[in-house]
Parts: C-alpha cells; sequence; structure tokens
C-alpha cells in the first residue's frame, strides 16, 4: 500500500498555519496601529454646576448661580491627513443662565479657542500645523492608550501649564468603571488685565494693570483604561483679581468648587469608550486567541492526516489478470 496527502489535510494545514502566523500579527502589528487618536472627531463636553462670578451688568460678584461649561471638539482631516497627526480644533465658553443659550460665543463669561495637534499612536503634543496654544504634557482632551496606575501630567489651560493629576483607585462612571485621577492647583498669577481701580480697591486710580490670578479648588478625571477617553470631568475654577502686587483677591470674577460632566455627557462619553474599546479588543485579545487555538487545531489536524495519508491498493504486475486469448 502507498499513502498519499488528502486535499483536506493540506488545506487543513496550510489554513492553521495562516492563523498561528496571523493570531501575533493582529496582536503585535495591527493592534497597535488600531490604538490612535481618531482624525475626524466632533463631540461637544457639557459641565454644570454652581458659583460666583463677576457680573458686568451690576458691577458686582453674584452667588449661586449656575454654570455651564461647553467644550465642542472637531477635528481638522484635511490639516490631519497632510500632517499625519491628530488636529484638532478645540471651542470652549463658560456661560451663565443670562448668557445661554448664545448666538455668538463671544459673549460668554468666557472663551477660548484652542488647535490641539498630539502623536495619533502617543496623544503627545506635536508643536505643528499652527497650534495655539504651546501644549505640553502627558494629556489634555483625553488620555492616553493603555492607562497604567500612576500619575499624569494634565494640561490646564487656564493655568497655562501642566498639572500633576495622581491615580487614585477606579470609579464607576453609569455604571462602567474607570480609572480615577485627582490634583488640584494652588492659586498662581496667570495673567494681568485692564480694569477700573475702584474694583480692585483703588478709587483714586481710573485705570490700574490688575493681576489675574487662577487656582482650581480640585480636579477629577475618570478615564476608561484601554482609549484613555474621559468618562468624567470635574473641575473647580476660581478666577481672581489683585491690585497690583497685593497679596490679597480684590474682587472674584469666576469660583466654584464642582463644575463636573453632564448625565448625558456621562452617557455619551460610556458609550464611545464601550464602542472603542471593544474594537480594540477584538483586534488585540479576542481575534488573536481565537486565531491561535483554531490554527493549532487546524494545523494538528491536518499534520496527523498528512502523516496518516489514504491508503491506496498498489498495481502489481504478479497481480494482474492474465490475457486469455
Amino acid at each position: 500500500m502507498r499513502r498519499t496527502a488528502s486535499p483536506f489535510s493540506l488545506i487543513a494545514l496550510g489554513l492553521g498555519t495562516f492563523l498561528l502566523v496571523l493570531a501575533p500579527l493582529l496582536a503585535w502589528y495591527v493592534e497597535p496601529r488600531a490604538a490612535v487618536n481618531p482624525i475626524d472627531i466632533d463631540t461637544t463636553a457639557v459641565y454644570t454646576g454652581k458659583g460666583s462670578y463677576f457680573d458686568t451688568g451690576q458691577v458686582r460678584t453674584v452667588t449661586d448661580r449656575r454654570i455651564t461649561i461647553t467644550q465642542v471638539v472637531r477635528g481638522d482631516v484635511e490639516d490631519s491627513e497632510r500632517s499625519g497627526r491628530a488636529v484638532w480644533d478645540v471651542t470652549t465658553t463658560v456661560d451663565t443662565d443670562k448668557t445661554l443659550p448664545a448666538a455668538d460665543p463671544h459673549d460668554a463669561l468666557e472663551f477660548f479657542l484652542n488647535r490641539w495637534v498630539t502623536d495619533r499612536s502617543t496623544n503627545k503634543p506635536v508643536h505643528c500645523c499652527k497650534e495655539n496654544p504651546y501644549f505640553e504634557g502627558d494629556a489634555y482632551l483625553k488620555f492616553p492608550f493603555d492607562l497604567r496606575k500612576h500619575s499624569y501630567q494634565w494640561w490646564d489651560n487656564s493655568l497655562g501649564s501642566t498639572v500633576t493629576l495622581h491615580y487614585a483607585g477606579t470609579k464607576k462612571v453609569q455604571g462602567y468603571r474607570g480609572y480615577r485621577f485627582t490634583g488640584a492647583v494652588a492659586p498662581a498669577k496667570v495673567g494681568t488685565r485692564v480694569v477700573p481701580g475702584s474694583i480692585v480697591g483703588l478709587p483714586k486710580r481710573s485705570q490700574v494693570q490688575a493681576e489675574e490670578w487662577y487656582s482650581n479648588h480640585g480636579i477629577e478625571l475618570i478615564a476608561d483604561r484601554s482609549t484613555g477617553r474621559v468618562l468624567y470631568a470635574q473641575v473647580g475654577p476660581r478666577r481672581t483679581l489683585r491690585a497690583p502686587g497685593s497679596k490679597k483677591d480684590a474682587v472674584v470674577l469666576l469660583d466654584s468648587r464642582k463644575i463636573g460632566f453632564t448625565t448625558r455627557t456621562q452617557k455619551e462619553q460610556v458609550s464611545l469608550a464601550k464602542k472603542e474599546s471593544g474594537r480594540l479588543r477584538m483586534v488585540g485579545q479576542t481575534l488573536p486567541v481565537g486565531a491561535g487555538v483554531a490554527g493549532f487545531v487546524l494545523a494538528a489536524a491536518g499534520a496527523v492526516f498528512v502523516v496518516r495519508g489514504r491508503k491506496r491498493p498498489e498495481t502489481d504486475a504478479t497481480s494482474r489478470p492474465l490475457l486469455t486469448m
């Protein structure tokens, strides 16, 4: 008897070998390239809370009023594709009930227009593409992919510098668990502003170059471990004016101990995190494991069938029938 490999055994062996090669490629090559900041992002995050602010109409600080922060992030696809970076335009407005809804964001209590440029894989700032202002640190709008249980340098746009956020365990947001990071900002001078002297306790001077000071009672950010997406954000900003050289606040421009994501924003962020982390888990874990197991089984089965072969009777000259006349 002679042995020949069946087509099925060869197909099983070839497919199994292919899957065994594919498994590590998915985990070590494809998955890292799937974990990149998007270039077509278009999201809106809304924070609300109570606090105090300087009412220009009443020329005094009013207290216990609702404050709303709206942050809109849109990707500049054309610049992103040309530069190979994630180029995001960010509009942030701080509003009171008087300025909502606002036809013009410049009517808001505070208004910021920034351009954030990052390396799509590491989330590190990249200084190009008309970046505004000059950013540093590990994170701003989001954390890096594959979060670790250690401190990160978070860029505080109001401070104009980074803030160290410390890992503070895990916490659920709308039933979805994320990594929690906390920090605070001590009072710091961030600029000057020309105002009437009477506002900062100098009534005899028509105008003064008042000092603008900023601090933050507390920052709490909860992020998805896999994608770095912020599921919940809470801040406690305080902005004040001081007379030149003074060590005491003369007037409060904005002060709140707790302004955080609305329930709607939390749900939207959690939904996006589930989808994004699910895709990364599929490419980095589920598919590689499945391909590896299936590949091993098929390759093993194919090898066994090839070795055994298929038995066929050999044609021997002695067994041939004799021709009869």
